[in-house]
């Protein structure tokens, strides 16, 4: 019978695709119809909103984008919460499911796993804390009159009836889910899915530790290379902390200037934070006395592959944690633009998906004044009230992503169902229960578990016993193996802050000492704030809260937990985190690139991007400036889409040596001899680069790393286990390989070919005799030398780009297979969920054929491992005038309604592919001007 039920289910939704599908292509279909308009929300006339104090105005112009006057704040974000509601219901509703960990309530049994993990960080729970404890009283009444809105919006739509496509479809799936209320922790929550998808290393700690199954600490130093101070610059050029004790800082205002003081270093200091002189103190390395550390890593093997498996079930609300993720910011002061006033671009590089990421909307109150100081515009979150990145009546302001290390696994040696050792003594771990509501199931019922002082134990999130670590070799400097090793994580967003509070001071704030406040209060996550304002100011604040490390700070690998030793020990003092106001060089960019040089006496982090993108940014500024040249808003608009390929511009070289006289293989060679290393859309040589630069690295980097970091899709010729290698020399027959397959998920699978692998690369170039340019060729022979790997590269991508795009060349472009398909994440794109096939027809968009690629300012990026399809891009992009703001622009991606049929679901996707930006209408007047819907509402 159960089956029979199912089968009853996906007949039913079956049928109302096809009914919806016929509706959608325009021939018919009055119930498709009728279930897709009926959601559109209202837009014009006159609506009731319960509790104002007086009538709103809700403005759209062509694209759908509100704004909206109001005389009080309480009216203001009452109206945001109903103007979001009517648009991107849906939406919200699945993100605070995900942030709650309670998926399964809505889609099933396939989303206990995502549940478990993200109730055992408690992300809510955490949530609530914030909002009873930490945050502003304002800022708790601001929440509620948002979510006030948002259930004004729900009262007209009862259980979800006629709120969305998307609710008739989960109504037919599973018939009994009706959406709460919303409650401003549902909205705080919002911030612990942001930091979570920005969050720092923890990728990187779980790859290294996976990587040591088959690598020695030296060669995964040379996957993981020291930022390239010597050509990259850094943010800001180190000043000096005068007095730790008393948290003041000082800063040498040099941004921009391209050369960061100091090279050859590690990314950030191994210094301790305590010293009030401001100079280094090196802590001790992870040798000797911390051989804990080495061993620990060799036993958290097992451990660190269940928890990436783990990893693997949390939907990417931004993008893949950890893989790339990026964003370009810059600012230019008045004195070199045509404007003669600043200028501020920013696009993040986020997961592109329907409905968008960002939503643009304006905040404006009637009369700016002490009581109602909102005057507001940019891109916020659905489900969040304020604005999150853009610029108000005096200042504007753009983040990308710090990368500050802030998570810390730690390997736990538990000694029982309810206890693990610490210093020498057995504690008790704190527990509790979680019940799992399950759509069509039974409930499931898990145990958390988390240590004494408050660290959840994440590698064990699903089972009440540990049953990790339990073969991993370990030596006598560890405690014994017992029942393995879990794993517990320190994140500082586990700790509650008070993050809200930063986003309504950016939107009040009016010069660059309220900025610096407000950017106090941004905890998690860590971001880069840049700053410019129409008094002619630019500047610089690194903002969030930093762990100082004991032992073992470079955070570079899972710690021993079974110590005190490895503790954190504090945060970096927020007025000692880095800054600058009007730098000598007029202009500060960030693109994820180390934010200081090596005396900066804090560890912010040894996993910063590689600098590529932010150098290549700086370069353009400085050739624009050639010779007092000056720039315009539209060249900030042109830097936004440059597609070069610095790393080509390093490689191409090599491949043009190697020799190759077949002419089929030659003609594409010679695709790359006048290329100009720009990535268009229509380019063959860049398609032909891109190809090459994928195999090479398969063909380096495959055979030589276990099966846990490497894709589903890719597959080597392995030596068994334990079995030496025989060189094949005409008397010794070399070992039968075996077919290894790795087990990642392909888009978090390496090597993924961003700047870190294109860092790695450039070294290797220079020792061609280096063991990583080996590969096993199909006889089992050994084949060595960066000529014979180039060679085999260059052969394989002719190949491959025939495969997929034809044997003639003068075919072939690169956004033909660099394409983005933009899909519809809320219901789920796994291919267990009910919600795949025809859904997904229905609700997805695409393909669009793009320009750019991983590493260039143009980031749509692809990861090397999966494809050359776009997984993550920018997500929206504006260029703010501060000469005069109706004169700046934006785009987003998608559009800003969330109803699939809409006009504005996706009207804004062809115009950000082809590089334009739209009118960004500011003053009054010009936003009345560019009106074409106009709803009031009314007490």
């Amino acid at each position: 019978m159960p089956r029979t039920k199912k089968f009853r289910r996906l007949r039913l939704l079956v049928i109302l695709v096809v009914l919806l599908l016929v509706a959608g292509a325009g021939l018919g279909g009055w119930l498709g119809v009728r279930t897709v308009k009926s959601s559109f929300p209202q837009t014009t006339g006159t609506l009731r909103l319960a509790g104002l104090s007086a009538p709103v105005s809700v403005d759209r112009d062509s694209k759908g984008i509100p704004q909206i006057y109001a005389n009080t704040p309480a009216d203001l974000f009452k109206a945001q919460g109903y103007v979001q509601a009517q648009d991107r219901f849906w939406q919200m509703d699945v993100d605070r499911h995900i942030t709650a960990g309670t998926l399964a309530s809505m889609f099933g049994k396939g989303q206990v796993e995502t549940d478990a993990f993200i109730r055992t960080m408690g992300w809510r729970d955490v949530a609530q804390q914030e909002y009873d404890t930490k945050l502003d009283a304002t800022t708790k009444q601001y929440l509620q009159d948002y979510a006030d809105g948002v259930n004004a919006w729900l009262a007209e739509h009862p259980g979800g009836a006629g709120a969305s496509l998307e609710y008739a479809l989960l109504g037919t799936a599973y018939s009994g889910y009706k959406p709460a209320p919303w409650t401003p922790v549902d909205s705080v929550s919002w911030l612990k899915a942001m930091a979570w998808d920005l969050s720092g290393n923890m990728q990187q700690e779980i790859d290294r530790s996976l990587l040591s199954q088959k690598l020695s600490k030296e060669q995964i130093a040379e996957l993981y290379p020291s930022y390239p101070y010597s050509t990259n610059s850094t943010i800001l050029k180190t000043g000096t902390v005068t007095d730790a004790g008393t948290a003041k800082a000082t800063y040498h205002p040099a941004a921009g200037d391209g050369s960061s003081g100091s090279s050859g270093s590690s990314g950030g200091s191994s210094g301790s934070g305590g010293s009030s002189s401001g100079t280094t103190t090196q802590a001790s390395s992870t040798t000797g006395s911390s051989g804990a550390v080495s061993s620990a890593v060799q036993a958290s093997q097992s451990a660190t592959t269940q928890l990436a498996a783990n990893l693997d079930s949390i939907p990417a609300l931004l993008g893949d944690p950890g893989q790339g993720i990026g964003s370009n910011s810059w600012v230019v002061s008045g004195s070199h633009t045509t404007t003669g006033e600043p200028l501020l671009a920013n696009d993040p590089h986020l997961g592109p998906g329907l409905p968008s990421i960002w939503y643009q909307m304006g905040l404006h109150c009637n009369v700016v004044n002490a009581a109602c100081p909102y005057d507001t515009t940019g891109f916020t979150f659905a489900g969040m009230p304020g604005v999150v990145i853009g610029h108000n009546q005096s200042i504007s302001w753009g983040f990308t992503n710090l990368g500050a290390d802030v998570q810390d696994l730690y390997l736990e040696q538990v000694t029982g169902d309810d206890t693990y050792l610490y210093d020498g003594k057995n504690k008790k771990f704190t527990t509790r229960q979680e019940v799992i509501k399950v759509a069509g199931g039974a409930d499931q019922t898990i145990t958390v578990r988390s240590t004494a002082d408050g660290m959840p134990i994440i590698s064990d999130h699903n089972t009440e016993q540990q049953s990790v670590g339990q073969d991993a070799p370990v030596d006598g400097t560890a405690p014994p193996r017992n029942g393995g090793y879990a794993i517990a994580l320190r994140w500082t967003a586990l700790d509650p802050g008070n993050t809200m509070d930063a986003v309504f001071e950016l939107d009040r704030a009016t010069d660059f000492t309220q900025f610096k406040a407000a950017a106090r209060d941004f905890a998690v996550p860590a971001q880069n704030l840049i700053y410019a304002d129409t008094a002619g100011n630019i500047g610089y604040q690194a903002p969030g809260q930093i762990p100082i490390r004991a032992k073992g700070d470079d955070g570079t690998y899972p710690m021993p937990g079974w110590t005190d030793q490895y503790q954190w020990k504090g945060f970096i003092p927020q007025a000692a985190l880095p800054y600058v106001e009007n730098p000598a060089s007029g202009y500060i960019v960030t693109a994820n690139q180390a934010v200081v040089d090596t005396s900066y006496p804090y560890e912010l982090t040894d996993d910063w991007g590689y600098g590529t993108r932010s150098q290549q940014i700086t370069d353009l500024i400085k050739s624009k400036l050639a010779n007092g040249g000056k720039i315009s808003p539209d060249d900030m608009q042109s830097m936004q889409t440059d597609d070069t390929s610095v790393m080509a511009q390093t490689l191409v070289p090599y491949l043009l040596k190697v020799p190759l006289s077949d002419p089929y293989y030659k003609d594409a060679q010679q695709l790359l001899k006048d290329w100009n290393y720009k990535q268009d859309a229509g380019s063959a040589a860049a398609a032909y680069y891109n190809a090459v630069w994928s195999n090479l690295l398969h063909l380096a980097f495959d055979e030589q790393f276990p099966a846990q970091v490497r894709a589903t899709t890719d597959c080597v010729l392995q030596l068994p286990a334990g079995t030496a290698q025989v060189p094949v020399d005409g008397v010794n027959a070399a070992p039968k390989r075996v077919s290894v397959c790795g087990t990642r998920s392909p888009d978090q699978a390496q090597p993924d070919g961003g700047d870190q692998w294109t860092t790695v690369v450039t070294a290797l170039l220079k020792q061609p005799n280096s063991d990583w340019w080996t590969y096993t060729d199909a006889q089992g022979a050994q084949v060595q030398g960066l000529d014979n790997m180039l060679l085999k590269a260059m052969v394989d991508a002719r190949k491959q780009l025939t495969s997929l795009m034809g044997k003639d060349i003068s075919t072939w472009s690169w956004g033909r297979i660099h394409t983005l398909t933009l899909k519809e994440q809320t219901l789920g794109t796994d291919n267990s969920s009910i919600f795949s096939g025809l859904v997904h027809k229905l609700l997805d968009r695409g393909p669009y054929q793009l320009d750019g690629s991983s590493a260039a300012v143009d980031a749509t990026g692809w990861d090397a491992a999966a494809g050359y399809q776009v997984d993550w891009a920018p997500s929206m992009r504006m260029v703010v005038d501060l000469s005069d703001l109706d004169a700046s622009r934006w785009i987003n991606v998608g559009g800003a309604s969330g109803h699939a049929y809409s006009a504005h679901y996706n009207d804004q996707t062809q115009l950000w592919a082809e590089g334009q930006l739209l009118t960004w209408p500011f003053a009054k007047s010009a936003v009345q001007a560019a009106t074409v819907d106009k709803l009031t509402l009314t007490p």
